[in-house]
């Protein structure tokens, strides 16, 4: 996730003068960097920064930034999906050498919907040592934010583009016990929003955007009012978080004998979509089975005898 520019001076956590240089133990150094307040780095990883032997990132323009607020110039290499295959040889043979080497993504933790993952792979099966250097994840900032359960959670990431292999991935982390942590893109968030809405049910929500920057939000409510939201607001800017509450206990153990009772009392002073929404209210049931279901109750009571 972009990181946007410098935050005002007094957000700095340390002087330059304070950070440690010194000779690194040789491996690779997966090292987190803000999400977006230069101020939210740490003072371990600045001193990983300013002492390896090279710095992996995927945009230097972008880490330079970073580098330059605390008056740090160790050497850059660009590594990103498009270069990968071919770098990534080099730098084992720097590992090899006995060089320490840091990894950083454009924000926030690598590996973590970025690059990296065969880098340390590969380093840890040529008998490298790997060193995490944490901070910084967009994921956990949203998820404290969020205000819904944090005993269990699952980081799914983006969901494909196209809304028929969305639906698809929804339909299958539908029912997974825990709060769901997503990233999107402001052009496709209404869209995935609505299919959300459809495939989860009635459930709680934020919109965590621009998260430790000067705009920061996080929009509370559940998927179909923030459905209904995106739908009318203009499109969000920024890097964007979804956190969705997990799945109610009641879904589970809603019989179809039950639902079906539920529904027809509802289809009796309610219109299906009405009476589905209120069913899937009251149960936490995905929504899209609900409205399947009343859609064939209805129609079973308009026919003819």
């Amino acid at each position: 996730m972009d990181r946007e520019s410098a935050p005002i001076a007094e957000e700095r956590p340390a002087d330059a003068a304070r950070i440690t240089r010194g000779k690194l133990a040789p491996g690779l150094y997966v090292t987190a960097t803000p999400i977006g307040n230069l101020g939210d780095v740490t003072l371990r990883a600045l001193s990983v920064l300013a002492s390896a032997d090279l710095v992996l990132c995927e945009d230097t323009r972008v880490t330079r930034r970073l580098l330059d607020r605390y008056g740090l110039r160790p050497k850059l290499l660009a590594y990103h999906e498009h270069n990968a295959a071919s770098v990534r040889p080099r730098v084992m043979d720097r590992l090899g050498a006995g060089d320490s080497v840091a990894l950083v993504s454009d924000a926030g933790t690598p590996l973590v919907s970025d690059p990296g993952y065969k880098l340390v792979q590969g380093a840890i099966e040529s008998g490298y040592k790997i060193f995490p250097i944490p901070g910084p994840s967009a994921a956990l900032a949203a998820l404290v934010a969020a205000g819904l359960p944090t005993d269990r959670f699952f980081f799914e990431g983006f969901l494909p583009a196209k809304s028929g292999q969305r639906k698809t991935r929804i339909e299958e982390i539908a029912e997974i016990p825990a709060t769901l942590i997503l990233y999107e893109s402001g052009p496709r968030l209404a869209a995935s929003l609505r299919d959300l809405a459809d495939g989860l049910g009635a459930r709680d929500a934020a919109i965590c955007r621009e998260l430790t920057k000067k705009f920061e939000e996080v929009r509370r409510g559940t998927l179909a009012d923030l459905a209904a939201h995106y739908d009318k607001a203009s499109e969000p800017k920024g890097e964007i978080v979804i956190v969705i509450a997990p799945p109610a206990a009641e879904s589970k153990t809603v019989s179809p004998e039950a639902l079906d009772a539920k529904l027809a009392a509802a289809l009796k002073k309610l219109s299906v979509k009405d009476a589905a929404d209120l069913v899937v209210a009251e149960t936490g049931m995905k929504r899209r089975a609900v409205y399947q279901r009343a859609l064939a109750l209805a129609g079973s009571r308009e026919k003819p005898k």
